[in-house]
């Protein structure tokens, strides 16, 4: 493949300590892996021939990585954002039929394409600041064929668009209203089936579950994480949004890529977590939406050396947000992390909880996944606030 060099830039490389700035910088990539990065005065002979294009002095990033969405859904829940104003909660609205269960009705009445239409301003909006990889969960059908087809809708959307999609399988996200009380037999009759269907069909990529009070145990959710190994597939878990019910623990006794919410997390949870390996993803587009006042325990995470993710959370109901640097803003101001905490939260951490290795960072051998910002210092991607700076969103080395 043709070699083209980024000259005259600022990079952040995010490998190593703090930012990893390469000040007048060049990047050498052969539109699908980086070959080179360092100062441009120190370029290899071997690439000087290459094309060379001058990037004013902007800043290039890794590109950004949404690592917790469930932007694939029908309908929309502006009356509960209406119904949270006038004083009702998160769980009152949940147990009277709102909630995840709205946004299970619409979802089950729209074909594959409705699916994908309705998702893809979404995914568009994302990609316009520069994410290059996002993840995809079900969950909002709660029977097999409406969680099988929220999941080929997910993989439609990478075709679609030039995006990597990871699928989740969440049928385990609430108890559909026809097995009311019987959440051992939703289990059995269509969590772990549709499962296997849905591996079978090489429709996932990973499994999540909700280990909630108005959700599922960690008996339950320990079942299904059981049958996700035995099929080889990593596991992630919603955990200690709202109430702790030792989610994060089994979480981290599994494995898990990542533990996702986290805000009644504790100390010993963070030290399971950092010797499990197991990402936090943080969310505080939930948090701002629900207003919540539990705080995630950043400060053990920080202590532990626990890596925290930042994502959207994307969702009908409790974190309509379609912004990355949003995001980013929100996880400073609202959950005190600090600029280089934000920008490695999008995009090092995400990837970690995503499983994914060949992306996150600027080095050699790595993906062409990049961002290029008009900016002068990293920060600026969390300081500002509905302002979008990206100059190029870069691709497998394609713009």
């Amino acid at each position: 493949m043709p070699k083209e060099i980024l000259g005259n830039a600022r990079i952040a490389t995010l490998d190593g300590p703090g930012y990893g700035m390469v000040e007048a910088g060049a990047l050498v990539h052969d539109q699908a892996r980086i070959l080179w990065v360092g100062p441009e005065a120190d370029l290899p002979a071997g690439h000087a021939d290459a094309a060379r294009r001058d990037m004013g002095g902007w800043l290039i990033t890794p590109a950004p990585i949404d690592c917790h969405t469930h932007i694939v859904f029908a309908g929309d829940r502006a009356r509960e954002f209406e119904m949270r104003l006038e004083g009702a909660s998160y769980e009152e609205i949940a147990r009277a039929g709102g909630g995840i269960l709205s946004t299970v009705a619409a979802t089950r009445a729209a074909s594959e394409g409705d699916l994908v239409a309705q998702a893809l301003p979404r995914l568009d909006a994302l990609l316009a600041e520069g994410v290059t990889a996002i993840e995809v969960k079900s969950g909002y059908g709660l029977e097999p064929e409406t969680e099988l087809r929220m999941l080929r809708a997910a993989r439609r959307l990478g075709q679609l668009r030039p995006v990597r999609v990871r699928t989740t399988y969440l049928a385990a996200h609430a108890c559909p209203p026809e097995y009311k009380g019987r959440a051992d037999d939703y289990m059995n009759e269509v969590c772990l089936p549709a499962l296997h269907t849905a591996h079978a069909e090489g429709l996932v990529d990973a499994v999540d579950g909700f280990c909630e009070g108005i959700a599922f145990d960690t008996a339950q959710i320990a079942r299904m994480f059981d049958a996700a190994r035995a099929l080889g597939l990593p596991v992630k878990l919603h955990a200690e949004q709202l109430s702790h019910r030792g989610g994060t623990a089994l979480a981290a006794r599994y494995g898990a890529l990542s533990a996702d919410h986290v805000e009644y997390a504790t100390a010993e949870d963070a030290a399971l977590m950092a010797a499990a390996g197991t990402v936090a993803v943080l969310l505080p587009g939930a948090f701002y939406t629900l207003r919540e006042t539990q705080l995630p325990p950043v400060a053990a995470f920080r202590a532990q050396g626990v890596p925290m993710a930042l994502a959207t959370d994307c969702n009908p109901g409790t974190s309509p947000v379609t912004s990355i640097l949003l995001t980013m803003n929100m996880g400073c101001t609202l959950f005190g992390l600090t600029p280089e905490e934000a920008l490695r939260g999008v995009t090092v951490h995400a990837a970690r909880a995503l499983g994914l290795s060949d992306c996150g960072r600027i080095a050699a051998g790595l993906r062409a996944d990049l961002a290029v910002w008009n900016v002068e210092n990293p920060a600026e991607l969390s300081w500002r606030i509905g302002f979008n700076p990206l100059h190029a969103r870069i691709f497998g080395g394609r713009e």
